[in-house]
């Protein structure tokens, strides 16, 4: 008998597979060019796909390709990317830094962006010189599991709905990596989400028990600071889930609790927040929206920008006094991000109750009252009443966003 789970996913898995027959001849296409590109240069090396492509756990909306360029181990490390460089200068390139630069190439006819990552060619991880010569380790292990293929689609769609997928630093959500490993390890996308129910702080998943159960007390502590711990099963020294936030693991297992107890399609939904739809979530309460146009640069330290923009504006109405009933932001990394603050009040009284030193510190109490005219006691504590500089919310707001630490994070800062 079919669930109303498994009829949930029958709905949603033809609305997110991806038509191969049309994306892979033109992935393949681009591929021959870039071999062709090596092999004029000479060059010991081999373009392969990378990637949720070869992994066959693509979405139907994803629009980027990794392409891995596989090295011969005898090219000294820090020539790779300058020789990929060399090699691809008749393809428009934009060159990305990181522990080993790559590549962007944009395909605008088809809509495609590939990521052209240099790597080593190795078939043992104790080869890698370099964290992304796992990379096609890693597909290999997948791939192995291909029954999963449809599991880990349903996981990466279910968790960009509820806003905890990605692994750059300004998400420290669940990348696909992790999802990969966290359905096979389950065995089905189902009994993940039931898991998950279940998890622990510091929970350890060890997909091929590696550590059989010892994981806690042989990994370095640095490794283990994430709230679930997620063994590579290809790099044993490797959290994949090091850059999940406690935040991002709690809105996926409430979105796992709803969906479980009422299974419905709008779990796999990706919704674009817009004001409108921000200010029907707030209902009759007050919400502070603003636009933010976002500074020239690589997405995760744009991204990183934002949030700090974000996280200072809602520290700043907490210490203000107002009461957050929900914040946060959105952003599509192309267009300009929007940030939301839904208060329980729009107005805060014109005075707060500030503590002063515990009546036991005798020096410090006499300071206190030298420094405020009326001052009270409560308990054992001296306490004093002081004016707010901002009773509003969107003054308070208005004069935040003027300060120079939101200017030179972003081009523009705007409320709606």
């Amino acid at each position: 008998m079919t669930s109303a789970i498994d009829e949930i996913f029958a709905r949603v898995l033809p609305l997110i597979r991806p038509a191969e027959k049309d994306l892979l001849p033109v992935v393949s296409g681009f591929l021959k060019q870039v071999n062709a590109l090596l092999k004029d240069m000479k060059i010991n090396a081999t373009a392969v796909i990378g990637g949720s492509i070869a992994k066959g756990t693509f979405l139907k909306d994803d629009h980027d390709c990794d392409i891995f360029v596989k090295f011969n181990p005898s090219y000294p490390d820090e020539k790779l990317s300058d020789l990929l460089a060399v090699a691809l200068k008749s393809l428009s390139l934009e060159r990305v830094h990181g522990s080993r630069d790559y590549f962007h190439v944009d395909d605008a006819k088809h809509h495609l962006r590939y990521e052209l990552v240099p790597v080593l060619d190795i078939s043992d991880p104790a080869q890698a010189r370099n964290v992304t010569d796992m990379s096609p380790l890693h597909v290999a292990w997948v791939k192995k599991h291909a029954q999963f293929a449809d599991d880990i689609r349903l996981a990466k769609q279910f968790c960009k709905a509820s806003g905890v997928y990605g692994a750059e630093s300004f998400i420290k959500g669940f990348s696909g990596h992790v999802l990969d490993i966290l359905v096979i390890h389950y065995r089905g996308f189902e009994n993940l989400l039931k898991a998950s129910l279940a998890w622990k702080p510091k929970e350890v998943i060890d997909v091929v028990n590696y550590y059989k159960g010892t994981a806690l007390k042989r990994l370095n502590p640095a490794k283990i600071e994430s709230p679930i711990i997620v063994i590579d099963p290809v790099l044993h020294e490797r959290n994949a889930a090091a850059v999940l936030s406690t935040e991002k693991l709690h809105k996926f297992v409430k979105a796992a609790q709803g969906f479980l107890a009422r299974p419905e399609t709008l779990y796999f939904e990706i919704k674009n927040q817009t004001p409108a739809l921000v200010k029907k979530k707030a209902g009759k309460n007050p919400v502070v929206l603003l636009c933010v146009s976002p500074v020239d640069g690589k997405t995760d330290v744009v991204g990183a920008k934002i949030l700090w923009i974000f996280t200072h504006l809602k520290r700043a109405l907490e210490e203000g006094g107002f009461q957050l009933l929900d914040a946060d932001w959105s952003w599509d990394k192309k267009s300009d991000a929007l940030l939301w603050y839904i208060l329980e009040r729009a107005e805060v009284a014109p005075v707060k109750k500030h503590p002063g030193p515990q009546l036991s510190q005798k020096k410090r109490v006499i300071d206190f009252k030298a420094k405020h005219k009326k001052t009270f006691v409560e308990g054992d504590r001296i306490y004093t009443y002081l004016k707010r500089p901002h009773t509003k919310a969107k003054d308070l707001v208005t004069a935040v966003i003027a300060e120079s630490s939101i200017a030179e994070r972003t081009k523009q800062t705007k409320m709606l």
